[in-house]
């Protein structure tokens, strides 16, 4: 089976929002509406995303429709870090609070959906949330930004590879951000996705077997994967890396 030919569906791309006593979002390509009458909508999400377990609490969500003039900020803000370690919408200030108690995204997006949780199906790695759209909102007029246009136009293009140096990198698990040092210090964070040094690993440049994601540009330093490897960063399995 050629599973490239799933990247042909056509996906848009949301910040999903949800409050447990906390504010949080995370990035997702998972909402579709499935009636008109009554309205309703499903939202997949994994079980790993801290939103995940808050919306198995509260029910109750929003959906911000990222549009073609969201930036790459906003998919690292909501997207490379988790709200387990971070608060989220401590320092954003471009949202609001709908009538349901619940923030959406204001910048970047053009429309927003808010929803009730009916039902909701375990998919293994991801729940699948069937809800009630309770009221909805446009934004701006700008065209949605689908999953093909952010690789194209908004996720920047990839790094030209190192070439061979033999020096000490520190590379990051989470996003693949790499800088060159022998030690780093205690406190260090990553400037991209601002996970701690206990998510760098250490390697060499040069001359080691790298498998990057044809989906997010992440790499992995491995002779060879899992056969069950999954990206860390967009959970797409094995079959969607290249040996570089």
């Amino acid at each position: 089976m050629d599973n490239k030919a799933m990247f042909k569906l056509s996906y848009g791309l949301f910040v999903v929002t949800a409050r447990d006593g906390k504010d949080n979002g995370c990035i997702t390509n998972t909402a579709m509406q499935v009636t008109t009458t009554p309205n309703r909508i499903t939202l997949a999400v994994n079980k790993d995303n801290y939103t995940h377990d808050m919306l198995v609490k509260s029910r109750v969500f929003n959906i911000s429709i990222l549009s073609e003039e969201a930036t790459f900020d906003i998919f690292k803000h909501f997207g490379f870090q988790s709200g387990r370690d971070v608060d989220k919408f401590a320092d954003f200030t471009d949202c609001k609070r709908a009538d349901n108690g619940v923030l959406y995204v204001t910048r970047g997006t053009n429309a927003v959906i808010m929803a009730k949780v009916l039902y909701t199906l375990d998919l293994g790695t991801h729940s699948l949330f069937v809800a009630d759209v309770t009221d909805a909102l446009t934004l701006s007029d700008a065209p949605s930004a689908t999953y093909a246009y952010y690789h194209a136009h908004i996720k920047p293009k990839p790094e030209a590879p190192a070439k061979p140096t033999g020096k000490t990198v520190w590379r990051c698990k989470i996003c693949g951000y790499e800088v060159e040092a022998e030690e780093l210090p205690a406190d260090f964070v990553c400037p991209l996705c601002k996970h701690p040094r206990e998510d760098f690993e250490k390697v060499t440049v040069g001359g080691k077997t790298v498998w990057r994601c044809k989906i997010c540009g992440y790499e992995v330093e491995a002779e060879e994967l899992p056969a069950d490897f999954v990206c860390p960063l967009c959970k797409h399995p094995r079959e969607d890396f290249e040996k570089v």
